[in-house]
This record gives C-alpha cells, sequence and structure tokens, in this order.
C-alpha cells in the first residue's frame, strides 16, 4: 500500500557521423567510433492515491530534478471506475490524482511550470477553469487546453503536468 519510486538509467548517445546499430532493451546503442554517454537517472513514480497506469507507463518520472506526470483522468484510485458527475466533478477527481502524484514525487502544485489540459468540449472549459483555479490558488504555471476528439475510456477531462522537485 505504501509509495514506490523505481530507478532505472538510460543511455544517450550523439554521433557526429555514424550510426546506431544492434540497440535493444538488453543491448543499448553503440555508436561507430563514439562512446555511449550516460546521462540521467529516471524515477518511476507510484502511489495508490491516484488510479494506477492502466497502459505501458508511469503516474510519473522524475529525472534531474523535474517531474513529468502522465495525463490523469477521473477515475477512482481504488475502483478504477470513472467517477460519477459533471466537468466540474471530473476536474476535482484529475486534480486529486495530480496532487497525490506530485507529492509522491517530492513537488506541489506550488512547484508546477506548465500543464496540458485535454477536454472533450470546449463548452466546459468556464467549469474546468473554476476547479482548476481552486487547485492552484495563486500560482500561474504556463497551461496549455486543448480539444480533443476522443480521450481514454471516454472520459471529458485529461490533465497532466510538468513540475520541479522541491529542493
Amino acid at each position: 500500500m505504501g509509495e514506490r519510486i523505481f530507478q532505472s538509467g538510460f543511455l544517450l548517445g550523439c554521433p557526429l557521423s555514424g550510426a546506431v546499430s544492434g540497440e535493444s532493451a538488453l543491448n543499448p546503442p553503440v555508436l561507430n567510433g563514439m562512446e555511449t554517454v550516460f546521462m540521467a537517472t529516471l524515477q518511476s513514480v507510484t502511489t495508490p492515491l491516484a488510479p494506477a497506469a492502466i497502459g505501458p507507463y508511469s503516474q510519473a518520472v522524475v529525472t534531474d530534478g523535474w517531474i513529468f506526470v502522465s495525463g490523469q483522468i477521473p477515475l477512482d484510485p481504488e475502483s478504477m471506475q470513472i467517477i460519477e458527475g459533471d466537468i466540474s466533478a471530473q476536474t476535482h477527481r484529475v486534480l486529486s490524482s495530480l496532487r497525490a502524484v506530485l507529492e509522491t514525487a517530492g513537488g506541489g502544485f506550488d512547484t508546477v511550470v506548465k500543464t496540458t489540459v485535454f477536454l472533450s468540449d470546449m463548452g466546459d472549459f468556464a467549469a474546468m477553469n473554476a476547479v482548476y483555479a481552486d487547485f492552484f490558488g495563486e500560482h500561474r504555471p504556463a497551461r496549455s487546453t486543448v480539444a480533443a476528439a476522443g480521450l481514454p475510456r471516454g472520459v471529458d477531462v485529461e490533465i497532466e503536468a510538468i513540475a520541479r522537485v522541491r529542493s
């Protein structure tokens, strides 16, 4: 039931010329005439206070002091069912999950630098925005809001975020 953080490294090479060959998960890139350079550590963040990932991804990833939170949708974390209610109720559930993931990763709404909001209907913008403003208070991160033709499980709102880890 506790929160878990998993670590894994990733490799990146930047050849001036040559090609990447023989790469796979078990066989990292080999660059012709170049060494592969270790760039960063990824920490995969998981909390039971937000819905479990419904695909091959993490609730969030922390790297180099940055938190990248995957899109949260209005699922109840215990039942994994879409919550009942209008766009305000759905946005409240989404932002509650986002807060749980951010706090598990070492951040919070006050450390968010950018969000992206996906809405199934831009007519819901004002209601979503009112709930969003309540959660963020005076903090004003950059934000994009886009209308999406389809969201996972047919929900009406999804929100992802980029934040800094508290120092």
